[in-house]
């Protein structure tokens, strides 16, 4: 693992690398197959159009996100794609067994060598009934000793580095370090680079103490990115993975040729995270079902604040926002995520912005 498998590079005139993170909406009227052949489209023409990365979420218990198994998803993507770095944004890790996760990325990583991120959150990306079904456990830890510890061990198991004497020294995560220790055993030079996400402090000062590259979740928390932002550089540790801090952010972000659909669109998105916030998670409505649909004071009043940190627009307001929010902040990358009913409208989006800024066409 090097700086290089980290740190990306802006193209054309974008203020910054330009990546995707996919949440493989599903929305009424369509197929979780629907959703996950528009992920493979958008893969492949993102790549094409020199986007960086492009990450998936795991979400459960949510009609309208499919993506409840990252590997699962990246498995299939690097099928379809040849050089676009792929990744989770992320994984949630107290959901799952640190050794579980290093085997998972240890085989997304032989089948795409070079090209996975293992991106890790804190929280459940659930409800906590659903949490507890998927821990076996009605306690869930998310507390600052136990992620912590749990990272510790997963890290360990990535490097098979386990201290003599420790239980787990003899087990070792396959595909992994310990091929190459096999009588003639010959082993990759990658190892997925490991990125801790937040919307909080809390990850952002762990990832600066550790030396780790950092991603925050803007697109839900904009109030929190500056401070965390300054936490996570004024907390940063040079480390054998960076040796200065590195930290994008996730942006809700929807370009089209007509502004007037971006706002019906982003306003049916608006919907479907009002309905999610009051624990009536369901499909991605249509722009039509917004529009009849009768909002409560206090919903409008949540849709307008929710809305303001949407990039949506026409091209030039969108490009021109996402300019100041990058200088504002002092992103090192920006992250968009696309929200619409219209699957069209997402790849086009897209492709407004790669034309914008002038990125390649590989």
């Amino acid at each position: 693992m090097t700086t290089d498998e980290i740190r990306g590079e802006a193209k054309g005139t974008a203020p910054a690398p330009l990546s995707v993170l996919d949440l493989v909406t599903v929305g009424a009227g369509h197929t979780a197959t629907d959703a996950l052949r528009t992920s493979v489209t958008l893969a492949r023409q993102t790549e094409a159009r020199g986007y960086h990365r492009y990450w998936v979420a795991e979400h459960h218990s949510m009609p309208g996100v499919a993506s409840t198994s990252p590997a699962v998803i990246l498995a299939h993507l690097s099928a379809h794609t040849t050089h676009i770095r792929l990744g989770s944004g992320g994984v949630m890790l107290p959901n799952h067994a640190p050794l579980v996760i290093a085997e998972q990325f240890g085989t997304l990583e032989a089948m795409a060598p070079g090209r996975i991120d293992l991106g890790l959150g804190r929280a459940p990306g659930t409800d906590g009934p659903t949490a507890a079904a998927l821990r076996r456990t009605v306690t869930l830890h998310e507390g600052a000793d136990d992620f912590p510890d749990q990272l510790a061990e997963l890290t360990r198991f990535l490097d098979d580095d386990f201290p003599d004497g420790h239980p787990y020294r003899r087990i070792h995560a396959v595909p992994g370090p310990i091929q190459a220790t096999s009588p003639g055993g010959v082993q990759s030079p990658h190892r997925p680079p490991i990125w801790l996400l937040g919307s909080s402090g809390f990850s952002a000062r762990l990832a600066g103490t550790l030396g780790l590259p950092f991603a925050f979740a803007h697109h839900f928390s904009a109030r929190n990115t500056i401070p965390a932002l300054d936490l996570y550089r004024e907390s940063f540790r040079p480390s054998a993975v960076l040796d200065a801090p590195y930290a994008l952010i996730g942006v809700s972000a929807l370009a089209a040729d007509d502004e007037k659909e971006a706002r019906r669109q982003v306003r049916a998105a608006a919907l479907n995270m009002v309905r999610l916030r009051t624990g009536r998670p369901g499909l991605v409505p249509t722009p039509e079902e917004a529009e009849a649909y009768e909002f409560s004071v206090v919903e409008k009043d949540f849709i307008d604040s929710w809305n303001a940190d949407v990039v949506h627009g026409g091209i030039d307001e969108v490009t021109t926002r996402l300019d100041d929010l990058q200088k504002r902040t002092g992103a090192d990358e920006l992250m968009l995520t696309t929200h619409a009913h219209n699957a069209d409208l997402r790849l086009r989006s897209y492709e407004l912005i790669a034309d914008a800024y002038d990125l390649p066409r590989k």
